[in-house]
């Protein structure tokens, strides 16, 4: 996959209306994302945009709008809204819900979650895959799919082409595991409450968590909402540690005149401080709802905007390795969470 080629080139002081139509395209997706996502529940509203956005590039017709005129408004909603949904995502999460899932269960997600980030890294470098790629797909597997990714890939600075394949492999590996997983709840022995755990620990974005999850009921429903809900929380940490790597190789490669990224990026300050006003209980339940729906459409622009740079006639070129790559990382966090799992719950 390649980044679908930028001819539109942006001019000084006519940036803001030269995004008006990519936002006009982001904003037809996304309310059609939103109308397969309510005919089919089935099938989340973020794979659904970049599903979209990934046709919306190759379309004839519109393709030419997406490389050309849209362009501009299309990597404004993959970067820019990217960051304000990340923020919101905090409020999905509060210091309660950590602790109350047990520390048996905090320790299986962090160890699940460092295997998996540095499984994937190794392997996608063995694989000599470019750019950032290895570390953004690790990234994606091991905290949040598509929102990990894109906080990753401001961190680091990664070119849109990396981000935006790594977001639609790691969807499609998280789409392919709403359909599989629930096929392996019983034939592996685990009851309700052990498969909520495995789904949270083993899939990628919040939406395809609770589409696999709700297959078993309610009780592995909520374990998987919790469970995947400590996997967000180490969102924070590993951008900050991401940082501070390439502060430190910047430094040492360029010298102390380097621009560096903070330590902590701001949005993810934003993420942090969404945790501790959900922490305070201080927000009713309307507002919490409704934040979540923004929160939603954000990441589904976002989404969006990423698929459309996704270019599927160079997968015969490129697809092979980053193929291996995803398949190779999903057997790793699915085996260790499923490892986790039975340990935990013994």
């Amino acid at each position: 996959m390649v980044l679908v080629e930028d001819r539109a080139r942006a001019t000084p002081g006519a940036a803001p209306p030269g995004r008006l139509p990519g936002l006009a395209m982001v904003a037809a997706g996304v309310a059609l994302a939103w109308a397969v996502h309510g005919l089919v529940p089935a099938v989340p509203l973020l794979t659904a945009a970049v599903v979209l956005g990934i046709g919306a590039a190759h379309l004839p017709g519109v393709r030419e709008l997406v490389r050309g005129a849209g362009r501009a408004g299309l990597t404004l909603a993959g970067k820019r809204l990217m960051r304000l949904g990340v923020v919101l995502l905090g409020l999905r999460l509060s210091l309660g819900d950590v602790l109350g899932i047990g520390w048996a269960t905090v320790a299986m997600v962090l160890v699940t979650v460092a295997a998996t980030f540095s499984g994937t890294l190794w392997l996608g470098r063995r694989l000599g895959l470019r750019g950032d790629q290895p570390l953004l797909i690790a990234t994606g597997y091991a905290i949040c799919g598509a929102s990990a990714i894109g906080a990753v890939g401001e961190v680091s600075g990664s070119d849109e082409e990396d981000t935006a394949t790594s977001v639609a492999l790691v969807t499609l590996c998280g789409t392919l595991a709403i359909a599989v997983l629930p096929l392996l709840h019983h034939p592996l022995g685990l009851d309700d409450s052990q498969f909520g755990r495995w789904v949270g620990a083993g899939v990628h974005d919040v939406g395809q968590v609770v589409a696999a999850a709700q297959t078993a009921g309610p009780t592995a429903l909520g374990e998987a909402v919790l469970v995947k809900l400590m996997r967000v929380a180490l969102l924070a940490p590993l951008v900050a540690g991401v940082a501070v790597a390439i502060r430190r190789r910047r430094t040492a490669g360029t010298g102390r005149g380097a621009k560096r990224p903070p330590v902590v990026p701001l949005f993810v300050v934003g993420f942090l401080a969404m945790v501790a006003l959900r922490s305070t209980g201080a927000l009713p339940g309307t507002v919490l709802d409704g934040a979540q729906r923004v929160q939603e459409l954000l990441l589904a622009a976002a989404l969006f905007g990423l698929g459309s740079a996704v270019h599927l006639p160079s997968l015969v070129r490129t697809g092979g390795r980053v193929a291996a790559l995803g398949l190779g990382a999903w057997a790793v966090i699915a085996g260790v969470s499923y490892a986790g799992v039975l340990v935990t719950t013994a």
